[in-house]
């Protein structure tokens, strides 16, 4: 719902659905981070179980640069 409402139709979820599915550069468009309104990980172009490990990877790294700034980080 809040990419339709920012692309000023918020009853465009679905076609955001669809546009997400088919980005083929995720590298350079992080698809992996549109999550469902309800929380849900939802589907992933390249399965749940690698949409998951991404999520948790990346933050895993916020994590370490946020004990990085506190001084907590080794």
């Amino acid at each position: 719902g809040d990419v339709a409402q920012l692309a000023g139709n918020p009853k465009a979820v679905r076609a955001v659905g669809t546009a997400v599915s088919r980005n083929p550069i995720a590298y350079l468009i992080p698809c992996h981070r549109v999550i469902r309104q309800t929380g849900g990980f939802g589907q992933y172009r390249w399965g749940s179980t690698r949409k998951k490990a991404i999520l948790g990877w990346e933050a895993a790294q916020r994590y370490q640069k946020s004990m990085a700034v506190e001084g907590l980080a080794s």
